[in-house]
């Protein structure tokens, strides 16, 4: 599956939080603009894990009508 979300503004708030912490500032602001798209960016890479998440438990259950027969004799232990 292709991911075709776009990851820049979460690198972008990453390294912003990198830069505050190597110059060891208290806070960080972001603009409400940077926040939104911010927040809409991990609401998509959530829904597309949650979705992934789904088809791939999807799929083993469906390939999992496979029967296992183990027979256990006890060989020629006495």
């Amino acid at each position: 599956m292709p991911n075709d979300i776009n990851i820049y503004p979460v690198q972008q708030f990453i390294e912003t939080v990198k830069l505050a912490d190597m110059t060891q500032k208290k806070s960080i602001t972001l603009d409400i603009k940077t926040a939104r798209v911010l927040a809409l960016t991990l609401g998509e890479i959530s829904a597309k894990l949650n979705q992934d998440y789904e088809s791939i438990i999807s799929k083993i259950q469906n390939n999992n009508t496979e029967v296992l027969e183990v027979k256990l004799d006890g060989g020629g232990f006495k």
